[in-house]
């Protein structure tokens, strides 16, 4: 990034950059009969799929990364579960996806899925192919990226690598503002992967996240893993009690029971805390919602489960 130029700049001259170059009303509602008999076969039909314009597919999906060590027949077998990654994100077809731990050799099985119109912006976390990524996909032949940024989660953001907010592992945040080419709307994407052990460094993160989206002024959604209990944690109530965001798990219709969004290949709990979030501006119209707990032939693509949200720009 151009150490000229501010990111607060970017985000509010972006769309003119780009041009130069070329909330729902029903709450905890009942699963439609077909959503519903998608979600207990686990196989052939997408709870929510390809969106119509002018609605748009909105997913977070933390792939779990390719653990070494791992033999085959465990649950966490790259090898074995890199084809449900696969054939997961090509039933479902969102918009846009934000991935956590994903690395740079498991980008393929999500390219593989989605296919040639999809693109993705983002890299490792430890600079360049290095490290995990939170990158963004999104559906070309809809969408253009007008501009994008990655930054560390820190005291110096565009310091690669850096982490000073009691956290050991580095943390990133990837963003970009869209032009939604079928509706000539604007909006931003943010998503990232906040961090597993200090609370101060998502407290932290979760204000970086709120301070982005208000500076745009954009309509926005935000895709994470969080890696915090929505409804009852801090930074949850950084970015929705205090930031405005809009949990759009319980602003649509529901089309998948509630559960815990890191089952850790077990049995889906009830009463599993939701770590895995999609969050939206108030002017965002959430259509419907989803925790997916796909699987297929007894195998899980990942130790978390997807959650998705079909919405509406203004």
């Amino acid at each position: 990034m151009n150490p000229g130029i501010t990111r607060r700049g970017i985000l509010s001259s972006a769309g003119a950059l780009g041009a130069a170059a070329a909330v729902g009303s029903t709450l905890g509602g009942t699963l439609p009969a077909a959503a519903a008999a998608a979600y207990e076969k686990g196989s052939d039909k997408p709870l929510i799929g390809k969106a119509r314009t002018p609605d748009l597919h909105v997913m977070s999906f933390n792939i779990r990364y390719d653990r070494e060590g791992t033999q085959p027949g465990q649950p966490d077998y790259w090898p074995e579960r890199k084809p449900l990654v696969t054939a997961f994100v090509e039933l479902e077809k969102p918009t846009i996806l934000g991935v956590q731990e994903a690395e740079f050799s498991q980008l393929g099985s999500l390219e593989a899925g989605l296919g040639p119109k999809y693109r993705m912006l983002g890299f490792g976390r430890d600079g360049g192919a290095g490290g995990e990524y939170s990158s963004i996909f999104y559906d070309a032949s809809r969408l253009e990226a007008l501009w994008w940024d990655q930054f560390w989660l820190s005291d110096t953001p565009d310091v690669i690598a850096s982490a000073t907010w009691g956290n050991s592992v580095t943390r990133i945040v990837t963003w970009v503002r869209f032009l939604d080419l079928a509706t000539g709307t604007e909006f931003l994407h943010v998503n990232s992967h906040f961090d597993h052990q200090s609370e101060n460094a998502r407290v932290r993160s979760a204000e970086v996240v709120r301070s982005l989206i208000a500076d745009t002024g954009l309509p926005a959604v935000f895709t994470a893993d969080a890696n915090a209990n929505a409804e009852a944690s801090d930074p949850y109530t950084t970015l929705v009690n205090d930031g405005g965001l809009v949990d759009t798990w319980l602003a649509g219709t529901q089309l998948t029971p509630q559960v815990g969004t890191f089952p850790n290949y077990g049995t889906p709990n009830p009463a599993g805390t939701r770590i895995d979030w999609v969050l939206a501006t108030p002017d965002v119209t959430v259509k419907s919602a989803a925790i997916n707990t796909w699987t297929k032939d007894g195998r899980w693509p990942s130790d978390h489960t997807p959650v998705q949200a079909l919405v509406r720009l203004p």
